[in-house]
């Protein structure tokens, strides 16, 4: 009977190990080009890139002074190969300046949206979440694959 048990135990734990393997791979194969962000997220976005950012990067993150670009092919080869997550991290711990680390993460992950939609990677229809460790899970891929 207890073997039996254990058995029954060891199925069950291997089928759901087997389960979250599988959501974890189909959520690890998510990129940019799969529409991680919503348009309209990508509006609000914009506003606040252009209260928070433009000044230094330009209304458009096409760059200015000491400032680099956040839109074209130098850009999206910087970020290519990381994690939407890595982008995410890096503004919220760098930007804008003067007051790194104080826009909230909601801001970020619009703000995020906002350069995505710059980079012409395509909306969808869930946003672009505002917790850096799901967005690890969404690759960065310069060109469309």
């Amino acid at each position: 009977m207890r073997t039996s048990r254990f058995l029954a135990a060891a199925v069950i734990t291997v089928v759901a190990v087997g389960a979250l393997c599988s959501v974890l791979q189909a959520q690890d194969s998510r990129s940019v080009w799969d529409g991680v962000y919503t348009k309209e997220q990508a509006k609000r976005g914009a506003a606040l890139f252009d209260a928070e950012c433009a000044g230094c990067h330009g209304a458009a993150g096409e760059g200015g002074g000491m400032a680099p670009a956040l839109v074209g092919n130098a850009f999206t080869a910087n970020y290519d190969g990381q994690t939407v997550g890595d982008l995410f991290e890096r503004t919220r711990a760098t930007m804008p300046v003067g007051k790194e680390g104080q826009l909230s993460a909601q801001v970020n992950a619009d703000i995020t949206a906002f350069m995505l939609e710059c980079n012409e990677f395509p909306a969808g229809a869930a946003e672009l979440p505002s917790q850096a460790m799901t967005l690890k899970m969404v690759k960065f891929v310069a060109s469309k694959p």
